[in-house]
């Protein structure tokens, strides 16, 4: 499938114009040199998407929000951490729709809410405060029912708007970066619900490539992300009604996820994110968020310095934004 079929196919489905593409592929030339040379290095800029100061879940938003607003929603629900890039990406979109944001929240109420949580409060949003990871989903629920009740139409987001629909916005992507280059080799990106990493192997399963998708984890088991991402890709294939087939044969490609990069848990840096944070900055000029991209690029800082690809290889690192938790 070319990367022009593959948009034609996804055409029917209702998108948000929140996303300005394509973002832009740029060469990592001063960090190759600092690590001694070794493959070419690449970045995807959706750090530097425009809306609501951009990042992954804009590409997810553009087509699940779109959905919401086609099913007649006026109240978008969503669940994340206090400083949640998806829950504040949410409260963007329903603010451009003129609907209403309810976002819930595991962690106390910050006495100065900074960073996303600021942001969460300028764009309106209403935060509901849960004390841990497990009470979102049902208190996610309880809103829907009482939003409901109350005669207003409210639309569930799961976590990262990781869903088949949500996971098409990086089948886009995919066509969208072959657009811009060859195919690279590798793929290296931080992975977490799971949307972000299914949308790029399906992306590469529809079109053909042999290019490998790796998948830095922010918190969770590789197990456990590798089942849901398959599940995911899975769900991709039955909403595209020629994918199933060719996303099928593409088992043979692992879902690759790696693990060792967590440190002691979700948020809590480690020293080798803390120097990937800093040496791309004063290399590149670009800025990492704490919590996801700093881990993925302290990954792909290790693996080159453990000479993991060889020298004509092209590694691209997806930058999927979250630099507002810089401020946090």
């Amino acid at each position: 499938m070319t990367s022009n079929a593959l948009r034609a196919a996804i055409g029917a489905l209702p998108s948000l114009p929140i996303l300005a593409s394509p973002t832009l592929v740029e060469p990592m030339l001063r960090l190759r040199d600092v690590l001694g040379g070794g493959p070419r290095l690449f970045i995807k800029r959706d750090d530097a998407i425009a809306f609501a100061f951009g990042g992954n879940k804009v590409r997810k938003l553009a087509l699940v929000a779109a959905r919401a607003q086609a099913d007649g929603a006026d109240t978008l629900i969503t669940a994340g951490g206090v400083q949640s890039n998806h829950a504040r990406a949410t409260a963007a979109a329903a603010a451009k729709l003129g609907m209403r944001a309810i976002l819930v929240a595991n962690g106390a109420p910050p006495d100065r809410p900074t960073a996303n949580a600021l942001l969460d409060r300028l764009l309106g949003a209403e935060i509901v405060h849960v004390a841990s990871r497990e009470e979102r989903a049902p208190k996610m629920r309880e809103i829907a029912g009482r939003v409901l009740a109350e005669g207003r139409r409210p639309f569930t987001i799961p976590i990262g708007a990781s869903t088949p629909l949500g996971a098409i916005g990086f089948v886009l992507a995919v066509a969208e970066l072959v657009d811009q280059i060859a195919p690279p080799d590798v793929i290296i990106h931080s992975t977490s619900s799971g949307g972000t990493q299914a949308g790029l192997v399906a992306g590469c399963r529809l079109l053909g490539l042999p290019t490998r998708i790796v998948g830095i984890s922010a918190d969770d088991s590789a197990a456990s992300l590798q089942a849901a991402i398959v599940a995911l890709v899975d769900g991709v294939g039955r909403l595209l009604s020629d994918g199933s087939r060719t996303l099928q044969a593409g088992r043979l490609q692992p879902i690759v996820v790696d693990d060792s990069f967590v440190g002691d848990g979700y948020g809590i840096p480690t020293a080798a994110s803390r120097e990937a944070i800093e040496l791309t900055a004063r290399t590149e000029a670009i800025f990492l968020d704490p919590t996801y991209t700093a881990k993925a690029m302290a990954a792909l800082i290790a693996y080159v310095r453990e000479r993991r690809f060889p020298d004509e290889a092209t590694i691209l690192f997806w930058h999927t934004g979250g630099q507002v938790g810089l401020f946090a």
